[in-house]
């Protein structure tokens, strides 16, 4: 019975990994015979939008923490990678900068600019670590650095 879960499992992750790969736009797809071991990072387009949304998780926890008086949003991923482990945990250098909307207002990101006013500019560059379980509808940030 252990074993026949243990396949399934393992048939699962795989069927994952190939419509991520087919779907996503993701830029790496290892080549027959390649020495990249299941569950490595691999590098991922930084326009994919599995890559999108956990930055945005991450900007998420970021504004949580922060004590700005505004929130901040993602202006350019700079790099990504990802990695097939109970889910995906997603590794992105991301800058982030301040929006004209204030965190009391709870807006909507997208729809939120970004400052204007010279005096309330600030730019950030985060590394994020965003683990994404689809199957429980469940996202983790458990490192978020900005500087």
């Amino acid at each position: 019975m252990a074993a026949n879960l243990t396949c399934s499992f393992a048939a699962l992750c795989c069927l994952a990994v190939w419509g991520f790969t087919r779907t996503s736009g993701a830029a790496y797809i290892p080549p027959p015979h390649s020495t990249t071991k299941p569950g490595f990072p691999v590098p991922v387009n930084t326009n994919n939008p599995g890559v999108r949304k956990a930055a945005r998780f991450g900007v998420y926890r970021y504004n949580n923490s922060s004590n700005d008086l505004f929130l901040f949003k993602e202006s350019q991923i700079n790099k990504a990678m990802v990695q097939i482990v109970r889910g995906l945990k997603y590794m992105l250098h991301v800058e982030i900068g301040r929006t004209v909307c204030e965190k009391r207002e709870h807006s909507s990101l997208d729809s939120c600019h970004f400052q204007r006013k010279k005096n309330l500019q600030r730019m950030l560059r985060c590394y994020f670590e965003v683990w994404i379980m689809p199957w429980l509808h469940k996202a983790y940030v458990p490192v978020s650095l900005c500087h």
